[in-house]
C-alpha cells in the first residue's frame, strides 16, 4: 500500500477491482484485459503476498516480449519497494551470463520463452519451488507460435501452485490451456481500456507518391503529443525515420532488428520525452506501457486485422483524449477492408489538405566493394580455380 500511494494511485482500475480480491484468496484466474488496464498490479498483490526473500525462485512471470519482460521486472520491483525481492528479467538478444548468476539469487523471474527454455536446458533455472505462474498476454505468445513452449514451462512448475492468466483476447487456445494446466479457474474480464468515445479515428485516400508527404504535412500540423508511426516492414519503419528526421522532425526507430540494447535505449529515451515521435513495427504494439500518446498514424495498414486494434490502443487511454489517423494508398485497399470488416470500428475519411511535396531519400543499400588485388594475385586465383 506504501509504495501504491508512492506512485500516487488513488482508486484501482477496473481489472484490479475484479481481479486482486481473487489474486490474494489464491484463486487460479483467466483475465480478459487489454495492455495498460492495470493488469500488473493485479498479478504482483498476489506475488509480493506470497513471495519471500531467500528461498528461491517462487514466482515466474511469462511474457511474449523483451521489452514486455523488462517492463514487468521493473514494474514489479517497483511495488517491492518495501519488501525488497530479488527481481530478474531473462530473455534473449543479451549475454547469458549475467543472467546465470542472478538466477543464483532471484525469488521472482519475468521471462520470454525461448530464452527460459534455455536456461532449463542448461540447468541454470529451477522451477520446484514455484507458487505463483503467470502467463502475461497469453494470446499474444500463441500469436508469435510460443504455444508449445509455454507448455512445456508450465510442465516444469509444481501442479500445486497458482496459475494467473492475462491476455486481451479470450480465444480458443486461451481456453484449451487454461482446461488443461488450471484448477478451477474464475474468469473476469473488463471493457476495452481505449474509450472509443474519445478515440477519433480517420483516414486519408492518397497517392502511393504522397504517403510520406501527408504523413509530414500532418505531423507538422496536428497538436500532438507524444505520437506513434506504425509500419508494417523494418526497412520502411528505418526509411520514414530517416526521412523524418531529414525533413527536421525529431523521430527514433524500432523494430525486430535492432539489438535489444538499441531498442531499450529507444524506449528511454521516448518515455523520457526527448524524441515525440516513434515510428515502429508492431513489435512497439503490445505489452510496452507508454503514457501520453495523443495520436496513432498508421503509415501502413496492418495485415492482420485484429493488429489495427492493438496498435490504436496505445491512446485514448485511461481517459485521455487521442486520435487514430490513416494514410491509405492503393496498395492498402485490401487490408484496410479487412479491417473494417472484422472490427467493430467506426472510421471517417478526411479530405486531403493542401501539403507540399516532400523529398524522400531511399535507405542505403549495403553494397560488397571488389577486393582490389594486384594482376599477379589474380592471375594465381585464376590458377587455383
Amino acid at each position: 500500500m506504501r509504495s501504491i500511494k508512492d506512485e500516487r494511485f488513488e482508486s484501482p482500475s477496473e481489472i484490479q477491482e475484479k481481479s486482486i480480491p481473487l489474486i490474494i484468496a489464491g484463486k487460479d484466474v483467466i483475465a480478459g484485459s487489454a495492455t495498460g488496464s492495470g493488469k500488473t498490479l493485479a498479478f504482483a498483490a498476489g506475488i509480493l503476498k506470497n513471495a519471500e526473500k531467500g528461498r528461491g525462485i517462487q514466482a515466474l512471470v511469462l511474457t511474449p516480449t523483451r521489452e514486455l519482460a523488462e517492463q514487468v521486472a521493473q514494474a514489479l520491483s517497483k511495488f517491492s519497494r518495501y519488501k525488497p525481492l530479488e527481481i530478474i528479467a531473462v530473455y534473449g538478444g543479451v549475454g547469458i551470463n549475467p543472467q546465470i548468476r542472478g538466477l543464483k539469487t532471484a525469488d521472482v523471474v519475468v521471462g520470454t520463452p525461448g530464452r527460459l527454455l534455455d536456461h532449463i536446458a542448461r540447468n541454470t533455472l529451477r522451477l520446484g519451488r514455484v507458487r505463483t505462474l503467470v502467463l502475461d498476454e497469453a494470446d499474444r505468445m500463441f500469436d508469435m507460435g510460443f504455444k508449445d513452449d509455454v507448455e512445456k514451462i508450465i510442465r516444469k512448475c509444481p501442479q500445486e501452485r497458482q496459475t494467473l492468466l492475462f491476455s486481451a483476447t479470450i480465444n480458443k487456445e486461451v481456453v484449451q490451456l487454461s482446461r488443461r494446466y488450471m484448477h478451477e479457474p474464475l474468469q473476469v474480464s473488463v471493457d476495452s481500456f481505449v474509450d472509443p468515445k474519445k478515440l477519433v479515428q480517420t483516414y486519408y485516400d492518397v497517392a502511393d507518391d504522397q504517403k510520406f508527404s501527408l504523413l509530414l504535412h500532418l505531423l507538422k500540423n496536428e497538436n500532438s503529443d507524444l505520437v506513434m508511426v506504425f509500419c508494417n516492414t523494418k526497412r520502411n519503419t528505418d526509411k520514414v525515420t530517416k526521412n523524418l528526421r531529414f525533413s527536421g522532425i525529431d523521430a527514433l526507430a524500432i523494430h525486430g532488428g535492432l539489438t535489444q540494447y538499441k531498442r531499450n535505449d529507444v524506449m528511454q529515451q521516448f518515455h523520457t520525452g526527448k524524441f515525440c515521435v516513434l515510428v515502429c513495427t508492431d513489435v512497439a504494439a503490445r505489452g510496452l506501457d507508454i503514457h501520453g500518446v495523443s495520436h496513432v498514424y498508421n503509415y501502413d495498414i496492418p495485415r492482420e486485422s485484429k493488429q489495427y486494434i492493438h496498435r490504436i490502443g496505445r491512446t485514448a487511454r485511461a481517459g485521455a483524449e487521442g486520435k487514430a489517423i490513416n494514410i491509405l494508398s492503393r496498395t492498402d485497399y485490401d487490408n484496410f477492408g479487412r479491417v473494417l470488416k472484422e472490427n467493430d470500428v467506426e472510421i471517417t475519411e478526411e479530405p486531403l489538405p493542401a501539403f507540399a511535396k516532400a523529398a524522400i531519400r531511399q535507405p542505403e543499400r549495403r553494397t560488397n566493394k571488389p577486393i582490389s588485388r594486384k594482376p599477379h594475385q589474380r592471375d594465381r586465383n585464376r590458377r587455383r580455380l
